[in-house]
């Protein structure tokens, strides 16, 4: 215990000699340190603030008397950090309250009783090493709350240029512009609808551009030549999918930040002049947001290095701008641009590296903890409880779920809210659940994090592990931290874990949901025609089961939007979707929407006749029983590795067939031979949106 209290050090502030030599003498296991009046003790305070622990304070002495000093304590802050007791034998309603007001803890009163004193300073120490550690965590958590916006925005970001095989500094180069250029373009223009503090919304909104570019397939995104008339079609897309993927999440409705990025996605192809996409919006039509963000997005572009071309320098990026080459953009905004040209390179680097900055967990951290409102000089009763309570209100805030594991016995322990929490109880031993459930996990799961366990050292204590945990009868995706403990034998012996399990269902629900909106169609759920093709060219590699496409186009389709409205189309293209998805295996066959009115069916490893699995989808799309009788047509081509090298051949082909069924009559389904070869010049119609116009 003496090895422990001398890392203490507590001030004595007293004008008897004789007063200090007892205090001394009675709490001998600290450092002690004097101070015979109220100007020496702040003199001390200022030079030694971060090693003394506490205060004991009388309140009569000359110079300067213990209130003054508490009150040039508490203007300099630090009675927010050092406890302060106080030595009086005045004990009036009036005094008690003016010491409490100004920050003391507590009173010990003359003559001293050396056992009072001792379990005062004891308690007073405890309490407040206490409340510095649970300080710690506050300002961790705010931090992290703080930025867990921002990390999961910079997660999805990074997977697009990652997809996209651009640099890492893409995202920053673009945040860091729009912060410069929404910068000037404020000053410039007072009057304009969004406010000083949107700036870093957009900032953050703006990380997610491109995030509908996780729906484009790769050889398209990454192709290092000029794209095809077709596949830039298809690249421009990825605007209204970002739009839409980020506009259907459920979290959507409250959140800002969410919204300013949709608009973002949308709008960032837009051209001031209306010649952008997809909308064609003209002028002030174009969000501000999206405005900024198109020009920084260009800017970035033009001075990268990509796949396709190499960098342009900054002085002929600018002037290629300013002179409308890339389009045209919003006459104050390019006056910014024109305005920060010469200084831009450095102005980017050095908002770049701010931005980062802020990104870090020890960023600016004491103003941080500041906000939290967190006192010292609560009465030395109420603090123990009031510990309790935050941290019970921040577990439960952050579903976070620390807990404590001992050796010996093999007991897990944690707090009375996590036990409600997890539904598994505050102490419980590991065997009595082993059967079946072992801290709400599967025995595999257990077995892999044990082994994760197992394999730390008192060097590498650290383990970070994953897994879906049950708790309270809700299964959820949980990330456990945790550290073994070692004991300082020679050699170390292992004693347990402490640790912190944090709920991140709703991060991986999000990834999934964004994976999910990328790669299947809106409207019929069905898979969209890019993530389909990347599924099927690993399917045709390497096996040689049987292989089928079965392309499938509504008749008269655009007769039935005009005749019945567009709300009865979509009603039919769901039944469609649902009535192919019940004719085929989910496991093995795919379904696809290519886009309007077409469909295609990917068939694998089928036993049935390939003419008898056609006519059985061919009957249930066009079923006579229902209300409204449908007329489709249908081109079916079988994989042979001998003609078709790729998918995109055996597509054509099936593309070929259906074109053909359209051309002899409609209503029908045909299979692919040699004589459509050069149906329609080698040009799918698929690609071709016009020819389907006039069907």
């Amino acid at each position: 215990m003496t090895g422990q209290k001398s890392k203490y050090t507590l001030l004595v502030v007293d004008d008897s000699e004789m007063n200090r030599a007892i205090l001394a003498e009675i709490l001998a296991d600290y450092n002690i340190v004097e101070a015979k009046d109220g100007r020496e003790a702040i003199e001390t305070l200022k030079k030694r603030r971060d090693t003394i622990s506490l205060v004991l304070l009388d309140y009569v002495m000359p110079v300067m008397n213990g209130f003054e000093v508490l009150k040039k304590m508490k203007r300099a802050g630090m009675t927010e950090d050092i406890p302060v007791i106080m030595i009086s034998s005045e004990n009036s309603p009036s005094y008690v309250q003016q010491a409490f007001e100004l920050g003391v803890i507590d009173f010990i009163s003359r003559p001293f009783d050396a056992l009072l004193v001792q379990h005062r300073v004891a308690n007073t120490l405890q309490l407040y090493t206490k409340q510095k550690k649970l300080a710690r965590m506050v300002e961790d958590q705010i931090v992290q709350r703080e930025r867990q916006s921002s990390a999961m925005v910079h997660i999805l970001s990074n997977i697009v240029e990652f997809r996209n095989g651009e640099s890492g500094m893409h995202v920053l180069n673009i945040q860091s512009l729009v912060k410069i250029l929404l910068t000037r373009f404020l000053k410039k223009i007072r009057t304009h609808a969004f406010r000083s503090e949107d700036i870093d919304c957009i900032c953050m909104a703006s990380c997610l551009h491109d995030i509908g570019k996780i729906a484009i397939p790769s050889s398209i995104l990454n192709k290092p030549g000029k794209l095809t008339p077709e596949e830039y079609e298809i690249m421009k897309t990825h605007s209204a999918i970002g739009a839409d993927m980020l506009s259907r999440l459920p979290l959507m409705q409250d959140n800002h930040l969410l919204k300013v990025a949709a608009d973002i996605c949308r709008w960032h192809h837009e051209r001031f002049d209306g010649k952008g996409y997809p909308d064609g919006l003209k002028g002030d039509e174009i969000p501000i947001s999206a405005q900024v963000v198109s020009l920084a997005d260009v800017y970035d572009a033009l001075t990268s290095k990509r796949v396709y071309k190499d960098a342009i320098p900054h002085d002929k990026a600018v002037r290629m701008i300013l002179d409308g080459e890339c389009g045209a953009f919003n006459p104050k905004l390019l006056d910014c641009l024109k305005e920060v040209a010469d200084d831009l390179p450095s102005l980017l680097e050095i908002t770049a590296k701010s931005l980062v900055a802020e990104r870090t967990p020890q960023a600016d951290a004491r103003t941080l903890l500041r906000r939290t409102g967190i006192q010292s000089q609560e009465h030395a009763l109420n603090l123990l409880e009031r510990e309790r309570t935050r941290s019970d209100y921040l577990d439960a805030m952050t579903e976070e779920v620390e807990f404590e594991y001992t050796l010996d016995p093999p007991t897990v322990r944690m707090s009375s809210w996590a036990a409600e929490y997890t539904g598994w109880g505050e102490s419980f031993t590991i065997e009595q659940d082993g059967k079946k459930m072992i801290c709400g996990m599967t025995p595999d799961e257990f077995f892999k994090l044990s082994n994760k366990i197992k394999n730390t050292t008192p060097e590498n204590p650290a383990i970070d592990h994953e897994c879906r945990i049950n708790v309270n009868g809700r299964s959820i995706w949980a990330r456990i931290v945790a550290r073994s403990l070692w004991s300082d034998d020679d050699p170390p012996r292992y004693k347990g874990v402490i640790g912190k399990m944090m709920n991140i269902d709703a991060m991986k629900s999000l990834i999934e949901t964004l994976e999910y909106r990328a790669t299947h169609d809106s409207l019929t759920g069905v898979l969209t025609r890019a993530a389909a093709e990347e599924k099927i060219k690993t399917r045709l590699k390497g096996t040689k089961t049987k292989k089928a496409f079965i392309m499938l186009d509504l008749d008269y389709f655009k007769q039935i939007n005009d005749s019945y409205g567009h709300a009865f189309g979509d009603t039919i293209l769901k039944r469609i979707a649902d009535k192919l998805n019940a004719s085929v295996h989910g496991e093995r066959d795919i379904v696809a929407r290519v886009g309007g009115d077409e469909f295609f069916i990917y068939l694998e490893n089928y036993k049935d006749n390939l003419d008898a699995i056609a006519g059985r989808i061919f009957n249930a799309v066009t079923d006579e029983s229902e209300e409204f009788r449908l007329s489709v047509s249908m081109g079916i081509a079988e994989y042979d590795a001998l003609l078709f090298k790729d998918p995109e051949q055996l597509f054509l082909a099936a593309d070929r067939a259906l074109y053909t069924a359209k051309q002899t009559g409609r209503g029908k389904y045909l299979f692919y031979d040699s004589s459509m070869e050069h149906t329609f010049s080698n040009i799918s119609r698929i690609a071709d949106k016009n020819l389907g116009e006039n069907e």
